[in-house]
């Protein structure tokens, strides 16, 4: 798998007003993009990522619109399957 850096993220008012509705902040995907922990392929060329913003999980899903430039479609909390699959791979880090 490509590892993706995610070095600009796009929002426009649709995208924010939507993850608003799931209490996430633009600033915390932005720091969740910075410190992403894993991703992967979904439909459509979409990547589902997961990141830490703080304390906080996020998982979002980004569109590349061009080198290391994502459009945001949705953002929120990561699910308990997700949260599980970082735990594992911060594990796994630790003990190298």
């Amino acid at each position: 798998m490509t590892k993706i850096k995610v070095k600009q993220l796009i929002f426009d008012k649709w995208n924010v007003i939507h993850i608003k509705k799931h209490d996430v902040k633009p600033e915390e995907i932005i720091e969740a993009g910075v410190n992403l922990i894993y991703h992967r392929k979904t439909y459509k060329g979409r990547y589902l990522a997961v990141g830490r913003s703080g304390n906080r999980l996020i998982s979002f899903v980004i569109n590349r619109e061009g080198s290391s430039i994502y459009y945001l479609v949705t953002a929120r909390d990561a699910e308990k399957k997700e949260r599980r699959r970082v735990y594992e791979k911060e594990k796994h880090k630790q003990k190298k």
